[in-house]
C-alpha cells in the first residue's frame, strides 16, 4: 500500500474537501474540516483496503498568529496490517474550540483527549468525561496555549552579564 492509493481513495470519498496533502519523511499528511474529523476516520477505519484501526496519537497545537485557526487537533493513525501511517489535522477557532470526540471509534482517544483539553482547552464533542486529567481542576486557563511569556523579563540572574558576557 502506498500513499497515492490511501491518498486516492480518500479524494474518491472525500474530494476537495481535503486539502495540504504531503508527506514528510513519507508520512501522508492532510487536513480534513473539523465538522468531518470523524467521517474521515471511520471511512479509514473501515474501508477494507485502508484499515487504520489503531490511534497512535492525537495531541492539540496552538498557533497563535492563525486568526481564526488557532487551535489544530492532530490525529496520528495507524493501519497495523500494511504498517502504513498517516497524520490528519483539523483547525479550530480559539473562540469555539469544538471537535467531534473520537472516543467512540478509538476507546484509547478517551484520555488523549482528556489531555489535550486539559492543556489545550479544546472541546471534545461527545467524550464521555471530559474533566481535567492532570491539571487541578480549579484552574482557569490551558497551560500549553502561547498565550504568555516563556520567561519573567524581570528576572536579574538571566542576564547575560551574569555570565561574563555583558
Amino acid at each position: 500500500m502506498t500513499n497515492e492509493l490511501i491518498q486516492n481513495r480518500l479524494i474518491e470519498k472525500f474530494g476537495a474537501s481535503l486539502t495540504e496533502w504531503e508527506s514528510p519523511y513519507g508520512l501522508l499528511t492532510f487536513r480534513a474540516p473539523a465538522d468531518m474529523n470523524l467521517k474521515v476516520m471511520q471511512f479509514l477505519f473501515d474501508d477494507e483496503q485502508l484499515r487504520f484501526r489503531f490511534l497512535t496519537d492525537l495531541t492539540g497545537v496552538h498557533f497563535p498568529d492563525r486568526k481564526g485557526e488557532e487551535l489544530s487537533v492532530v490525529y496520528h493513525l495507524h493501519n497495523l496490517v500494511d504498517n502504513i501511517r498517516l497524520r490528519i489535522k483539523v483547525y479550530v477557532p480559539s473562540a469555539k474550540p469544538d471537535v467531534f470526540s473520537a472516543t467512540k471509534l478509538f476507546s484509547g482517544a478517551n484520555w488523549m483527549e482528556r489531555e489535550t483539553y486539559d492543556f489545550f482547552g479544546i472541546n471534545f464533542i461527545g467524550h464521555p468525561n471530559l474533566i481535567r486529567i492532570l491539571n487541578v481542576d480549579e484552574m482557569d486557563y490551558f497551560p500549553m496555549r502561547k498565550e504568555y511569556e516563556m520567561e519573567d523579563p524581570t528576572r536579574r540572574d538571566k542576564d547575560d552579564e551574569m555570565f561574563g558576557r555583558g
